[in-house]
């Protein structure tokens, strides 16, 4: 009896979580193929039985006329910027993490757990607090309204993140396995190249998602630091909104947004098991 009250109430919880996470796109996927009248009619779910769908929502994203905008462009930097920045904050953040993690660290007062605060105390900051120093410094070095000054930005504001989340997973590898390398007659830089990496395969991807979700969902940087040659995909669908909201087109590039995210999250969640360490001590 206990064991069939518990099955009801934990399946009964993963439905009620479920409905709540998938409601929202739900909701985005019908109002993408609506029209004005259709979203303002009241609340309507089934195509053809409720409301007549319609392709326009999806047809403003790929046009630059009024009431719409051509995302391809956009799409395209916001992969090249949250691409690039990622990976180059997960090569310095496995850097700097198994150093932090392996040697110890002394300038007076200051050791290893205070280089890792200082890490992720740039995660603390309020963004607007950033904003002018990055602005006036990527003046300076000519990289405003470009790839390669967001680049940058993003680099400064990921690696802190890759940081973090990667000197706790190194500091959960045994230094065994570091050790049994080095009398392997590896150095220590091949020793975490050749077996450390390998191993720490799940936490890298962690970082690494943790790095595209945060880098591809800015907005702040996005907008202040870019203009006219270069336009992420966030600032470019906030230039949907006008005196008329449009729902639909907002619902579309809502779903293209997420897309992207949710794919990397199926294909790498494979990854994402602690179970890799498994016999690596002999």
């Amino acid at each position: 009896m206990m064991t069939k009250l518990y099955l009801s109430l934990k399946y009964g919880a993963i439905l009620i979580w479920s409905a709540f996470v998938i409601a929202p796109f739900l909701w985005a996927l019908t109002t993408s193929f609506k029209t004005a009248s259709g979203v303002t009619g009241g609340p309507t779910y089934i195509p053809w039985l409720q409301y007549e769908p319609s392709l326009s929502g999806w047809r403003s994203l790929f046009s630059s006329g009024a009431g719409g905008i051509d995302v391809v462009k956009p799409y395209i930097d916001s992969v090249i910027v949250t691409g690039c920045a990622s990976l180059i904050s997960i090569v310095l953040g496995c850097l700097a993490a198994y150093g932090l993690s392996r040697f110890t660290y002394r300038a007076g007062f200051v050791k290893n757990t205070d280089l890792v605060f200082f890490f992720v105390s740039q995660r603390i900051m309020p963004p607007i607090v950033l904003a002018i120093p990055f602005f006036l410094m990527l003046k300076w070095l000519g990289l405003l309204d470009s790839k390669i000054g967001l680049i940058f930005v993003y680099v400064a504001l990921l690696l802190p993140i890759a940081v973090w989340i990667l000197v706790d997973f190194f500091n959960g590898i045994p230094r065994e396995i570091d050790e049994m390398a080095i009398l392997d007659g590896c150095t220590p830089f091949e020793a975490f190249r050749r077996v450390i990496l390998p191993n720490s395969l799940a936490g890298i991807v962690v970082a690494g998602m943790f790095c595209l979700i945060f880098g591809w969902n800015d907005f702040f940087f996005a907008f202040t630091l870019t203009f006219t040659d270069t336009q992420l995909l966030p600032v470019a669908v906030v230039a949907l909104n006008s005196s008329v909201t449009p729902w639909w087109s907002l619902s579309a590039s809502a779903l293209i947004s997420v897309a992207p995210l949710l794919l990397i999250a199926f294909v790498v969640e494979r990854f994402l098991s602690h179970g890799t360490l498994a016999g690596a001590i002999r």
